[in-house]
């Protein structure tokens, strides 16, 4: 059953992190087709940009309400889900976006504690409180459905050799078992819901850059003495090579050459995104490198994780912008 293969008009949407890249990029389409869209981020200032630019294309009489909220924190998502139902006066939703993400505390062993917890459950626990606080509103509607964004680094826990990745790479692969098991959870309760898992490539948007701000970092030209030498020692970097200097212009670059060297813009993730939902999919590859390298991955998981792989990647144009500071 395709339940939104014609349109999005006038049904009820809610997207988490939309106040920047895929997430506002959904809004801003979603909103475009005449849908009624809520959406909540951890910052006001960037769902500002979101509801102005929506409202730009969106028909007369589409409502989009944006609301703060850490979604790693189930207490602000009921919180949420109480305001969207009152904003939009709804005992029901039919679209639900799992889409807040942030990087981070890649290493069981160096990173902080903290920024792995935390990443983690951004990563995961948002996914799982916000999909228990909507559901019986998903389950309210006439037809439903449910979709969680993980990554390729839900089925390949990796971003190259030498460069721990764990944090994010469990939840990511949580969200994809989480969302795999309420296909049939869904069929059995609540038929008329359905799930759909995303997982994206490399796509163009400020991860990087919002990473650091949510755990707390100095932006580049903010970075002490301290923080400079942390860096060096966790890239393995000599004393004064690069110069202080050098290395926040490339800390600076690594998150600027993220989003604007992407094989993909975060429109045209959402795009497809759209497209997956409206055809009814539930497993939806978002962008040629993650259709490339399920492919690989599928083909020879062993070498998964050996230098071979990630060196077959690159000589594909694969990931060939994602490089850690010194690199």
């Amino acid at each position: 059953m395709d339940q939104f293969q014609d349109h999005f008009r006038d049904r009820i949407a809610v997207v988490t992190g939309g106040g920047t890249g895929m997430g506002r990029e959904l809004v801003k389409q979603l909103a475009a087709e005449g849908c009624h869209v809520a959406t909540c981020d951890v910052s006001a200032e960037n769902l500002a940009v979101t509801k102005v630019e929506s409202a730009r294309t969106a028909p007369p009489g589409t409502r989009v309400s944006t609301h703060l909220c850490d979604v790693s924190d189930e207490r602000q998502v009921l919180g949420f889900r109480d305001a969207v139902r009152e904003e939009h006066a709804t005992d029901h939703v039919h679209l639900l976006f799992n889409n807040a993400g942030i990087a981070g505390g890649g290493s069981l062993f160096s990173d902080d504690r903290s920024e792995w917890e935390r990443t983690f459950a951004v990563d995961w626990w948002g996914v799982y409180y916000c999909t228990r606080a909507f559901l019986p509103l998903l389950v309210a509607s006439p037809e439903a459905r449910l979709v969680n964004t993980s990554s390729v680094n839900g089925f390949w826990a990796s971003v190259g050799p030498g460069v721990p990745h764990t944090a994010y790479s469990a939840a990511k692969f949580a969200v994809k078992g989480f969302t795999e098991a309420l296909i049939i959870d869904l069929r059995v309760n609540a038929p008329h819901v359905q799930a759909s898992l995303v997982m994206p490539g490399h796509v163009g948007t400020s991860i990087v850059i919002n990473t650091a701000a949510v755990h707390g970092r100095p932006s580049p030209k903010e970075m002490t003495e301290q923080d400079l030498a942390t860096l060096r020692e966790r890239l393995k970097l000599p004393p004064g090579v690069p110069s202080d200097d050098q290395l926040r212009a490339l800390v600076q670059q690594v998150g600027d050459d993220f989003r604007d060297k992407a094989p993909l813009s975060a429109a045209g993730a959402a795009t497809i995104i759209l497209d997956g939902v409206r055809r009814g999919a539930w497993r939806i590859l978002v962008g040629d490198d993650a259709v490339e390298l399920d492919r690989m991955v599928r083909a020879t998981p062993e070498e998964a994780y050996e230098d071979s792989f990630m060196a077959k990647l690159r000589a594909k144009g694969i990931f060939a912008a994602i490089r850690p500071p010194g690199s």
